[in-house]
């Protein structure tokens, strides 16, 4: 799947996109768990922002 993934995002109109993995600490049980998307790099600090 992630082969597919960077496979499309190497597309002329695809290099807007890039996928992002920040870890997120969780309230209930403070373990971190991983948060991954395909965001539009426009929108990158406001997912880092978190």
């Amino acid at each position: 799947m992630a082969k597919k993934v960077v496979a499309s995002l190497q597309k002329k109109e695809g290099r807007v996109w890039t996928k992002c993995i920040k870890m997120v600490k969780s309230d209930k049980s403070g373990s971190y768990a991983f948060e991954e998307g395909i965001i539009h790099n426009d929108n990158l600090k406001t997912f880092f922002a978190d």
